[in-house]
């Protein structure tokens, strides 16, 4: 009896359309691109986020994971003009003024947040044809100057490929300066979304998806540990997120390099394309669990708070993610900050930890390569969660 009532509880939550996905999942099985597209089309969202959490919590048990980090956007001068972007400088009327840090700039910008153990600086910037090679080098060297523990990610690929270009040297030699200066990761940006109609459309100047492969096979070759990203909500299709999320998958396969999988969901205030709506809650989820339930290969997926919402990123927790990344200190590329109705910028580590645990997971703070930073000060309990008995 118990397994036959288990069996009609799954019925009840994925429905017969879902029943054939829900079995490959119980099984451990990798799904297809027709399974993929299914989950983005259906209109069952609970049901595909309880397969979601049923992975998630298979790989992560109730950990959710968190960071204290700072970001450091050292330019928003940039020659790619991609369409989606409000950071950047472009001639849109209205759009924020040119910037660029000295050395200066970034070590006053380190030592502001001295007073918190943040374990990572997160590093990226527009492409500024201007810029030389050692500049590069020495933004990680005065962070390391510094706070000489943290761990520092930093340059996208699209900022790679600018990077061995100034350099004059191939992307393997830059790759192993970097890593003498104390670049210890590569975040996942620059991918957008892969696919040669939307890398026309929307970023032609910026490498496409087969130069964003080539990039992140480099990188793995190193030793770098990185992070891979999609951007959605624009105007691609769902065939074409179910293609991102395969491709990702198959060169994790290839290289077993990446730590963490982020879906972006694309805010169009201040853009090019501020015609198109803005991003919802139900697509923030569907996305985490998606993602979850199709890149197998993955041992993290991160809902990124400072897009989809601390509310929302805390209920994506049963979504499929199990990270909700960090303190994030300083984040100006969706919106600056105090820009459209004072848009939160920050969260500090007692509030990341509250909602984690009002959402009923366990709190682990980690640092960038997901080693746990042990607890020294604050300690919380988890709260007895109510248990419904059925009537």
């Amino acid at each position: 009896m118990g397994l036959q009532s288990d069996r009609l509880r799954v019925e009840r939550i994925v429905g017969e359309e879902l029943i054939g996905i829900y079995e490959k999942v119980a099984a451990g099985e990798r799904l297809s691109r027709e399974d993929g597209q299914l989950l983005y089309s259906t209109r069952n969202l609970s049901g595909v986020g309880f397969m979601a959490n049923l992975v998630r919590e298979r790989m992560n048990g109730d950990r959710a994971y968190y960071i204290r980090n700072q970001h450091i956007n050292y330019t928003n001068i940039c020659n790619k003009h991609c369409k989606f972007c409000y950071f950047a400088k472009n001639p849109k009327e209205g759009g924020p003024e040119p910037y660029l840090f000295s050395l200066e700039d970034v070590q006053q910008a380190v030592r502001k947040h001295l007073h918190i153990p943040i374990t990572e600086v997160h590093m990226v910037g527009g492409i500024n044809p201007k810029l030389p090679y050692s500049y590069y080098l020495d933004l990680i060297r005065v962070i390391k100057e510094i706070r000489p523990n943290v761990q520092v990610k930093a340059f996208t690929a699209v900022e790679l490929v600018e990077i061995a270009r100034v350099a004059g040297k191939p992307l393997a030699e830059c790759l192993e300066d970097l890593k003498a200066a104390g670049l210890t990761s590569i975040p996942g940006g620059g991918a957008e979304v892969m696919s040669e109609r939307l890398h026309g459309l929307l970023h032609p100047k910026k490498i496409g998806a087969d130069g964003w492969l080539e990039v992140a096979r480099t990188v793995a070759a190193s030793g770098l540990p990185q992070y891979a990203t999609m951007l959605y909500g624009h105007i691609e299709t769902l065939d074409e997120r179910v293609e991102h999320l395969m491709q990702l998958r198959q060169i994790q396969d290839e290289t077993g390099n990446f730590l963490a999988f982020t879906p972006l969901s694309f805010h169009p205030e201040g853009t090019y394309m501020d015609d198109l709506p803005a991003p919802t809650g139900q697509d923030d989820l569907r996305n985490l669990a998606v993602s979850r339930l199709m890149l197998d290969n993955f041992q993290h997926i991160k809902s990124f708070w400072i897009m989809n919402t601390a509310q929302i990123s805390q209920l994506s927790l049963w979504y499929g993610a199990d990270d909700i990344d960090g303190t994030i200190h300083e984040y100006e590329i969706t919106y600056p900050e105090g820009h459209l109705g004072e848009k939160q910028q920050v969260l500090t580590r007692r509030e990341l930890m509250k909602n984690i645990r009002e959402a009923g997971r366990v709190p682990m703070e980690r640092d960038s390569l997901y080693g746990i930073v042990p607890e020294k000060d604050e300690d919380y309990a988890l709260p007895k969660l109510i248990e419904l008995q059925p009537a």
